[in-house]
């Protein structure tokens, strides 16, 4: 049996392996290194075990560092498993440094490498997330894209051998997955509400931008519900940022993340993930960046991007209408069954 292994990290590399390990175990040996890129317990162990991932086999325990000092220790770490595992190809999910560096090691030692979310743009440079997916896709042998135009973005690089359009391999969990109200009753949260997460370095780093987002999300006139990543948290507290008006809560679970979005009046975010669950709930969703990798998301209506500012956060949360219309751009929750049927063919 040929040996697949799957390298991840991050919520968003979770929930994509927790769609396709089912398959992936009824066709070959599947391996699981946990990078520990997300080494916080309620964002990692929640997502093992609510979406019924095995115990990695291998575990790096990266933790928090630098975008350099992290992807090091994690192809570092990698290299000596694909050494000792001598996988058939190594599958990487998405745009973290997970990511990278799972692909860069595996390239350097000549094993072929498959990327699940490949041709994904935001063509923003000055975005970590946009660094990591284009080496990723220029190293890999196998690109597997979650839609038409993400393959359109590899041709127009000059990529175009084994590029496969799958759909989206998130809309199979998602379509697969109960929400969880019980944040809802636990949080103590009733009435109309926005719901929002604010995590990337570039906004939780930024004083000015972290004020400005804060500033706008205090002002607003609903209940503002914002499951808090620790790395925001850290930024308010040392930034002393006000959050008098706004309800903080704990992490959630991913069922539990959908039913808070599901029930919110709008979805209020810098998160890529998120951008695309707020469109599947049809959710008007306002994007707090000025470039986005989902770009049909916006084209329809559903997603505006708007810069940190508050008035221009303020004015457009008040003034977003809902399109009439939703087009279907990521497939029909098959992506799983469609990888696995690549990833045989290319072996």
């Amino acid at each position: 049996m040929k040996k697949v292994l799957s390298v991840v990290g991050a919520r968003p590399n979770f929930i994509k392996l927790a769609a396709l390990h089912p398959h992936l175990c009824k066709n070959f040996n599947h391996i699981i290194i946990h990078t520990g890129q997300h080494y916080d317990l309620e964002l990692s162990r929640y997502f093992f075990d609510e979406l019924e991932i095995p115990e990695p086999n291998y575990n790096l325990h990266a933790g928090s560092a630098t975008h350099g000092m992290q992807t090091a220790r994690i192809i570092s770490g990698c290299e000596k498993i694909l050494l000792s595992e001598k996988p058939d190809v190594v599958l990487v999910y998405g745009d973290t440094n997970s990511t990278l560096g799972g692909a860069l090691a595996a390239a350097k030692l000549h094993i072929p490498t498959a990327h699940v979310e490949a041709g994904m743009r935001s063509y923003d440079r000055s975005m970590p997330e946009e660094i990591n997916r284009v080496i990723t896709d220029h190293i890999s042998s196998l690109l597997l894209c979650p839609s038409d135009t993400a393959a359109k973005f590899l041709k127009k690089e000059g990529v175009t051998k084994n590029v496969f359009v799958t759909g989206d391999i998130m809309y199979d969990i998602f379509l697969k997955t109960n929400p969880d109200y019980s944040a809802l009753k636990e949080n103590k949260i009733q009435g109309e509400y926005f719901f929002t997460t604010i995590h990337r370095q570039e906004n939780t780093n930024n004083k000015v931008k972290l004020k400005c987002i804060f500033e706008a999300l205090n002002s607003l006139n609903r209940q503002v519900v914002i499951p808090v990543h620790p790395r925001t948290e850290k930024s308010l507290r040392r930034m002393s940022v006000k959050t008098n008006n706004l309800k903080l809560i704990k992490p959630v679970k991913y069922s539990q993340c959908i039913a808070l979005q599901q029930q919110s009046r709008k979805v209020i975010t810098d998160s890529g993930g998120i951008q695309k669950e707020a469109y599947w709930l049809k959710v008007p969703c306002i994007t707090i960046r000025d470039s986005t990798e989902w770009p049909e998301t916006v084209s329809s209506g559903w997603n505006i991007l708007v810069d940190p500012s508050q008035t221009l956060i303020e004015e457009t949360v008040k003034n977003f209408k809902n399109p009439q219309t939703h087009p279907d751009f990521y497939g029909e929750g098959k992506a799983s069954a469609k990888i696995v049927s690549h990833l045989k063919n290319y072996l």
